[in-house]
């Protein structure tokens, strides 16, 4: 089996704070990560080149076959480009470097590569209203790459079906349930189950282990990773995995990281008042940046929470393990670490945040390890500057 690395680019810095605890190939988008997508375009087991931090948890391997651009959604005229690679070569697109195949495992230099340009067009994702903007897209390429060739389990009768492009795999358990696929794929994932009453229109995907709790509303373009646990109202929405938004509430064009979770009630806005442009927090200029977008919801890094009844405004950012709770709007940056609500935030210690991921994990049958400590460890130390509490 061929060995490919995924490989951090300046999009990482721009992705942040989703990127804070990955590397950036390990986003999802659609059903997979990108790492898994080109996993299994490529057949081939995969390692990471990213920051130093993150490499005990996200790791390397001994030898590569070929180095990819882990911002970059692989299809198949783009693999096809990526295998012809010779041995020293690079594929390139104006200035960014798709991918690489170094011979005896020598490190990349520009100069040293003979480059090859791209022509055709592909999704990369640089900031994190990337993943909600393009997710319909790679949700309908991975139902593809998933599904070709194989047969979905049998989902009860007594749930109605618009269409027939519905892939259920096996231990999915739904009742009383309708399915609309008329405008996009639904995937169900491993041992997943929609409860009675729930309404989903495609495209939609939904992780192994995950649930749709009774009466849940969910418009297409929308995501659930491995066991979460959602319900309320959700639109063009992608959450990674293990998190929960298991009550009423609204989450529209919106991202979440791993260890979320949503207090019930809770609601995002997802156009201003005025119709304008959309602004988000930009760690990278310290300031907001305009998205060029009218609908744009909640960015929320892993391990952050909001309490019930929480209102969070257009075009918010809340930070690694943010905390966030109290009457009226809180602001929309929400740094790491920031403890309270629209009436101020003051440090949410790592002491404490330790005690509650701990007992979070313990609910998974998960270790919180040193591992993870250490990545907390240094995002709260280098996100110090903005906290001014």
């Amino acid at each position: 089996m061929k060995t490919i690395h995924l490989f951090d680019d300046s999009a990482w810095l721009s992705l942040r704070p989703l990127t804070f605890t990955r590397p950036t190939a390990d986003l999802r988008i659609g059903i997979l990560t990108i790492a898994e997508k080109w996993a299994k375009y490529l057949q081939a087991d995969f390692g990471f080149l990213t920051q130093d931090y993150l490499r005990t948890k996200y790791p390397s391997k001994a030898n590569s076959d070929i180095c990819i651009n882990g911002s970059i959604c692989p299809d198949e005229h783009l693999t096809n480009a990526v295998l012809n690679l010779k041995p020293q070569q690079s594929l390139w697109q104006n200035e960014i470097c798709i991918a690489y195949k170094p011979s005896n495992n020598q490190l990349f230099s520009e100069k040293d590569f003979e480059k090859v340009n791209y022509e055709n067009d592909f999704i990369r994702i640089q900031f994190p209203e990337d993943i909600f903007k393009y997710n319909d897209i790679e949700l309908q390429k991975d139902f593809e790459l998933l599904t070709k060739g194989r047969t979905s389990a049998k989902l009860s009768a007594t749930n109605t079906i618009l269409g027939d492009n519905i892939f259920a795999e096996e231990g999915v358990w739904a009742e009383c349930c309708t399915f609309n696929t008329l405008n996009g794929p639904i995937y169900l994932g491993k041992n997943s189950q929609v409860m009675e009453g729930s309404h989903i229109r495609g495209s939609f995907a939904l992780g192994e282990n995950s649930t749709v709790k009774m009466g849940a509303k969910i418009y297409g373009k929308t995501t659930v990773g491995p066991f979460c646990n959602v319900g309320g109202e959700i639109n063009n929405a992608v959450i990674w995995g293990y998190s929960s938004k298991g009550h009423e509430g609204y989450l529209g064009n919106s991202v979440l990281g791993q260890w979320c979770n949503i207090g019930a009630d809770s609601n995002n806005s997802n156009l201003k008042n005025n119709y304008a442009e959309v602004r988000l927090w930009d760690y990278e200029k310290s300031s907001f940046r305009k998205t060029g977008l009218q609908f744009c919801g909640l960015i929320m890094a892993d391990h952050a929470k909001c309490a019930i009844n929480t209102m969070f405004n257009t075009g918010t950012v809340a930070g690694v393990s943010a905390n966030i709770f109290s009457a009226g709007f809180p602001r929309n940056f929400i740094p790491d670490f920031a403890w309270g609500g629209a009436h101020g935030f003051e440090v949410y210690t790592l002491k404490k945040m330790f005690e509650t991921a701990e007992k979070v994990y313990e609910r998974r049958n998960i270790e919180f390890n040193q591992i993870e400590k250490d990545i907390l460890m240094h995002i709260f130390e280098n996100t110090l500057k903005h906290r001014h509490f």
